[in-house]
C-alpha cells in the first residue's frame, strides 16, 4: 500500500469560466479565461501548491471539459484516480461577475445534475480515505443522493480517525426545496416558523440541512464556515456563538469566516485566537476561502498553534482574493511568506482587466 495522503477532498468539480474584464456585466463580455473548479478541488490545489499529496474524490462528465479537468489536475499535481467519468451528465460550468470589491455573481450550469452529486459508496477507497492525515468534506456532498450516502459513508469509515473537516459550504440553490405547506380544509394558514431556514430537501421525508449538518458534524474533528453557513448548521451568527455551538456539536476546532472582520478560532481545549484580514486590493474573491482552507490543511499537518495558523491561511486567502482566477491563483507557501512579513497584498495590475 502506499503511502497516505495528506490531504483527500471529496466534493464538487467542474470548470469555471471567468471573464478577462472586471466591472463589466456577463451579457458584455467577449472573452473569458478557463480554470479548473470546485470548492472541494480547489481546495486540493491549494494543499498541493502548499507542498502536501493530495487527491480528489469527485465525478466528471465523460466530455472534453471532463478530459481538461483531468489534464488540470494533472499540471496541479493533484491525484485523480478516483475522479471518474458519468455518461449521462455534462461536467459542469460556472461563470461570474467580477465587481470589486465585494459583488462577485455566480451562474453555475448544474443541470439536470451535477456528475459529482453522483459518486456513490461502493466506489469509494475505504482504506484511502481512512488512512489520509485530513480528509475534506462539504456541505454540498449532502443535498442528495446518492453523495450524502457516500459522504456519510466516508465519514463513518473515518471514525474521527487522523483531521476529518467538514467545510460548511452552504449553496441553496443545490438543495431541491420541499414543496411550499399549503391551507389547512378549514381555510387557515399553516404555523410561520418565526425564524426561517435553509429550504429542505426533495420532498416531506426527506431531512432539512440542519439535521444533517447535524449528522456529519459528529464525525467531524473540524468545522469551517462563514456566518450564513454556521447559521444553517447551527442555528447561530454571532461568531462566539456560532463557535461554541459547532464544538457542541461534536468537532474539536471551530472555524468562523467573518469576512471584513476576519477569523475566529475556537478550540475544545480552550485555545482561541481571533486574526483581523490581511488588507488587500481585492480583484476576484471567490477563491479565497479555497486558499484558507488548502493553508488550514497545510498548517494543521504542521503542528501550528492556532493563532499563527490562522493567520497563514487569513493570508493564502487574501492572496487569492487579489486576483482573477482560483485554482491557478493559489498560492505557494513562499508568497504567503511575504504576505505576513509586509503585512498586506501588494497590489496587483489590472489595468488589462478593465
Amino acid at each position: 500500500m502506499s503511502a497516505p495522503y495528506d490531504v483527500i477532498t471529496m466534493g464538487r468539480i467542474g470548470v469555471d469560466l471567468y471573464p478577462l474584464r472586471i466591472g463589466v456585466p456577463l451579457a458584455q463580455v467577449e472573452t473569458f479565461g478557463k480554470f479548473l473548479g470546485g470548492s472541494a478541488t480547489n481546495v486540493a490545489v491549494a494543499s498541493a501548491r502548499l507542498g502536501r499529496r493530495a487527491a480528489v474524490i469527485s465525478r466528471t462528465g465523460q466530455d472534453a471539459f471532463g478530459e481538461y479537468v483531468h489534464q488540470a489536475l494533472g499540471e496541479f499535481e493533484v491525484d485523480d484516480r478516483w475522479v471518474t467519468g458519468v455518461e449521462r451528465y455534462p461536467t459542469p460550468v460556472t461563470f461570474c461577475e467580477v465587481f470589486p470589491p465585494d459583488d462577485f455573481p455566480l451562474y453555475f450550469y448544474r443541470q439536470p445534475k451535477a456528475p459529482d452529486l453522483e459518486i456513490h459508496p461502493h466506489e469509494l477507497d475505504f482504506d484511502a480515505i481512512r488512512s489520509a492525515r485530513i480528509f475534506w468534506m462539504t456541505g454540498t456532498g449532502l443535498c442528495v443522493e446518492p453523495s450524502r450516502s457516500a459522504t456519510f459513508a466516508a465519514l463513518e469509515a473515518r471514525a474521527k480517525s487522523g483531521i476529518t473537516v467538514f467545510d460548511l459550504d452552504w449553496r441553496p440553490m443545490f438543495w431541491p426545496e420541499r414543496p411550499a405547506p399549503t391551507a389547512d380544509p378549514a381555510g387557515t394558514s399553516p404555523p410561520t416558523d418565526p425564524t426561517p431556514t435553509a429550504p429542505t430537501g426533495a420532498g416531506p421525508d426527506t431531512p432539512d440541512p440542519r439535521e444533517l449538518y447535524a449528522r456529519a458534524l459528529r464525525h467531524a474533528t473540524v468545522a469551517v464556515g462563514n456566518l450564513d453557513e454556521c447559521e444553517v448548521a447551527v442555528g447561530e451568527r454571532d461568531p462566539e456563538a456560532a463557535a461554541r455551538a459547532l464544538l457542541a456539536a461534536g468537532v474539536e476546532l471551530a472555524v468562523v469566516k467573518q469576512g471584513p472582520k476576519g477569523v475566529l478560532a475556537l478550540h475544545r481545549d480552550g485555545t482561541r485566537a481571533e486574526v483581523p484580514p490581511v488588507p488587500v486590493e481585492v480583484v476576484n474573491g471567490l477563491g479565497a476561502g479555497d486558499a484558507f482552507g488548502g493553508a488550514l490543511c497545510h498548517g494543521l499537518l504542521a503542528g501550528w498553534e492556532l493563532e499563527r495558523l490562522m493567520r497563514y491561511a487569513n493570508a493564502a486567502g487574501a492572496l487569492v482574493a487579489g486576483r482573477l482566477a482560483c485554482s491557478s491563483a493559489m498560492p505557494y507557501d513562499s508568497e504567503v511568506a511575504e504576505v505576513l512579513a509586509a503585512g498586506r497584498v501588494p497590489e496587483q495590475d489590472t489595468g488589462s482587466l478593465r
